[in-house]
């Protein structure tokens, strides 16, 4: 009776407010002009502090792996999701020592292990308005291609001045198309190390199955170490390094949550496309999502079946595997979504809208009405230039051609000057080109990248002969018919007589000059500069859209923004991998009329889901200890039981994944992880709707001290919590001596 009360209640609560999700990932800067509503949702710290990088929370959020991350201890401990951690994980696993499946969990620093190659940690510590200085450094009546080298040249004198301060990496990103530029300086910490990762039948708790689905029941948690030199400065790896110390981290709270309550994440969220025109929405879903699903289909299912039989190999590729699902699932979401909006339409109508306001003056329609038509023409450009390059991203999914490519690029631009080449290829870019070459010998199998090749090989061969790459068919022989056994025979002698398969090898040619490319009998090599003129071309004239783009597109995000300005909408940047903040509340959904999905899941539903076979393969040990409802210290009474996810209305993406969710007081609360799949076309529009799914820090807690007694990290972590709230909540049977100590 009692869980009947309190659902009806959590009903209540859930729907009693009306307020919408509130729209926007924030620039720092911008939160002391939300201030008034972010007091009156609930936050309890001062805006004015969240825009201090160097300050509490805002210096413990950290950019880690294409995700986000934070630092919970005063030893330089990151918390960040499973899934980003996976690579990782994979990297130290074998056929013998599977950490995917075991999980992993190390007592003593010295037990930790090295991160996947590449793998850094970076600490936004300054951000600097260098617009003037960008755009001063282009001309009138210059050519897209002028235009974008100008830009180019530009950023790069930024980034070299940033990084003459030694241990850190800087980046100029764009905001509004090209509107603002932005100089970002991160402190970079190169040796991470793999601290505790719980296995997947818990981190990965229902698959690509409960994937952007709720309700969720996904321990989504990894633990990282950063380690610097013995002088505290950032160092490559190295045995005698000593973990970093942050100048701040995040306390956890374990109070518990309730619907309604203000929660927000900092994070770097990837990208979104919310200020796109409707031609640009229309060859979005119409063309790219749908080619790239299917291609990205046909990719996952040769890699499964090439590696049915090899365990290593399969392990090797299960970071892909991940990805390429992941991808999948929000490709065939946006191409629902879309089917279920009006989007095409809503974006039709802003346009007509600002039409008329442009034409509402003569000052207006001056400034802005031909670059109007100028930026819808050069948009149609980019798209048949996208179709045209299908051809390359086929010849793309061969990673020992790609390496090919790579190097003999990298060989051509060392002959310029370090500040004339290709960003990627400049001496700063080197640590990263030798770690993905390290990378290779863990993420890549020889049968398995044949296997792919011949596969978009054969899909290359069927497209229309404007669109094929006359070098490539002549080396291959390819007429108007595809040949298998034939090219299969040509990858066969390919990947035989290749010593690119070998480390070293690959290294080596780092050091190699034009000419010794030109001269080598590697059959991978020998493609790679035959492509090479054909890579320059399409290249150059990607830069040249690029270029036009950058001069037309800022004139249309400013007349956007006026428009937007007068009519007071939320002004805000498309998300680009910076440093966002995002806040709301926690709020269950209605997936459809008659419908309505409760804000939090609990331990009941793991055991509810599991199956004993994969995805739902719950432990044994963690169902039986749901089944004597040990819940200790982490007993939530309003559920009567643990929180595992929860749903807030926050406005994230991609690049969110582990940002830390706090609550009112700047507490960790728990970690976003996933959207939800009718909300996922909220890249390319705002929804009003929950579309974040977070794990709560309560199920991390409980699984590192009742499942994995990770009692060492539990140690070094500050966490907080309402003795009397939880007291009060958990059954005698529940509560045991070792809940009472915090």
């Amino acid at each position: 009776m009692k869980k009947v009360i309190f659902y009806c209640l959590l009903l209540i609560l859930s729907l009693g407010n009306k307020a919408h999700a509130v729209e926007g990932m924030w620039q720092p800067q911008q939160l002391p002009e939300l201030e008034a509503q972010l007091k009156k949702s609930g936050l309890q710290l001062n805006p004015q502090d969240l825009t201090n990088l160097t300050s509490y929370p805002m210096a413990a959020v950290i950019s880690f792996a294409g995700c986000t991350a934070s630092f919970v201890s005063p030893a330089g401990l990151v918390l960040t999701n499973h899934h980003c951690a996976y690579n990782s994980i994979q990297y130290n696993s074998k056929a013998s020592n599977n950490l995917l499946q075991k999980g992993f969990l190390a007592k003593t620093l010295g037990a930790e292990l090295p991160a996947s190659p590449g793998s850094k940690v970076y600490i936004t510590v300054a951000v600097e308005n260098v617009t003037d200085a960008v755009n001063k450094s282009v001309g009138n009546n210059q050519t897209g291609l002028e235009s974008y080298q100008a830009i180019t040249n530009q950023k790069k004198q930024l980034v070299r001045q940033c990084e003459l301060d030694k241990g850190h990496r800087c980046e100029v990103y764009n905001f509004h198309g090209g509107l603002e530029y932005y100089l970002i300086k991160q402190l970079e910490i190169r040796d991470v190390r793999l601290v505790y990762a719980p296995p997947e039948s818990i981190g990965k708790f229902g698959g690509d199955i409960d994937n952007w689905r709720w309700p969720r029941h996904t321990g989504d948690f990894a633990f990282y170490r950063a380690y610097v030199g013995k002088n505290g400065r950032p160092a490559d790896y190295s045995p005698d390094n000593v973990p970093y110390h942050p100048q701040h981290y995040l306390k956890l709270s374990r109070a518990g949550l309730k619907p309604n309550d203000f929660v927000m994440v900092l994070g770097y969220p990837g990208r979104t496309n919310r200020y796109r025109l409707a031609e640009e929405v229309e060859h979005t879903f119409g063309w790219s999502y749908p080619t790239r699903y299917k291609m990205y289909v046909s990719w996952i299912e040769t890699i499964n079946q090439s590696t049915i039989n090899n365990q290593e190999a399969k392990i090797k590729y299960a970071g892909r595997v991940s990805g390429l699902n992941n991808a999948t699932k929000k490709f065939q979401g946006m191409i629902d979504g879309f089917a279920r909006s009006n989007l095409i339409e809503t974006k039709r109508q802003v346009e007509l809208n600002l039409q008329k306001w442009i034409q509402s003056n003569d000052q207006l329609r001056n400034r802005y009405q031909a670059n109007f038509a100028e930026l819808k023409a050069l948009i149609a450009r980019q798209q048949a230039n996208e179709k045209q390059n299908l051809s390359l991203e086929y010849l793309g999914t061969s990673d020992l051609f790609n390496t090919a490519e790579r190097l003999y690029r990298l060989s051509k631009e060392k002959q310029k000057p370090d500040t004339e080449r290709e960003p990627g290829y400049q001496e700063r870019d080197f640590p990263r080109f030798q770690e993905s070459l390290r990378r290779l010998d863990r993420s890549f199998d020889t049968e398995v990248d044949k296997a792919v090749w011949l596969k978009f090989i054969e899909e290359y061969a069927k497209l229309p002969s404007d669109r094929r790459i006359p070098t490539f068919d002549k080396i291959f022989g390819l007429g108007n018919k595809f040949e298998a056994q034939k090219v299969k025979s040509q990858l066969d002698a390919m990947y035989q007589g290749t010593s690119l398969t070998d480390q070293a090898t690959r290294l080596k040619w780092m050091d190699a000059d034009p000419k010794a490319f030109a001269a080598s009998n590697d059959l991978f090599i020998k493609l790679a500069v035959a492509m090479f003129d054909t890579d320059m071309a399409v290249e150059k004239e990607n830069k040249e859209i690029e270029g036009s783009l950058q001069q037309l597109r800022p004139v249309y995000m400013e007349a956007l923004i006026a428009y937007y300005r007068q009519l007071k909408k939320p002004i805000y940047a498309d998300a680009n991998g910076t440093l966002r903040v995002t806040f709301g509340r926690i709020r269950g959904y209605s997936p459809a009329d008659g419908s309505f999905y409760e804000p939090f899941t609990t331990l009941r539903g793991i055991t509810e889901k599991s199956t004993g076979a994969e995805p739902f393969n719950a432990p044994k040990e963690q169902l039986e200890l749901i089944e004597k409802k040990n819940y200790g210290r982490y007993y939530n009474r309003a559920l009567d039981s643990v929180a595992v996810n929860f749903l807030s209305d926050l406005d994230i993406t991609g690049g969110n994944s582990g940002s830390p969710t706090l609550n009112s007081k700047g507490e960790l609360v728990g970690l976003a992880f996933d959207g939800i799949y009718e909300t996922i076309i909220s890249d390319w529009e705002f929804t009003k709707n929950a579309s974040a799914i977070h794990v709560d820090i309560t199920y991390i807690l409980w699984v590192m001290e009742y499942l994995d007694k990770a009692r060492n990290l539990l140690d070094e972590m500050t966490i907080h919590f309402s003795q009397m709230a939880i007291k009060e909540g958990v059954p005698k049977a529940h509560y045991t001596a070792d809940s009472q100590r915090d």
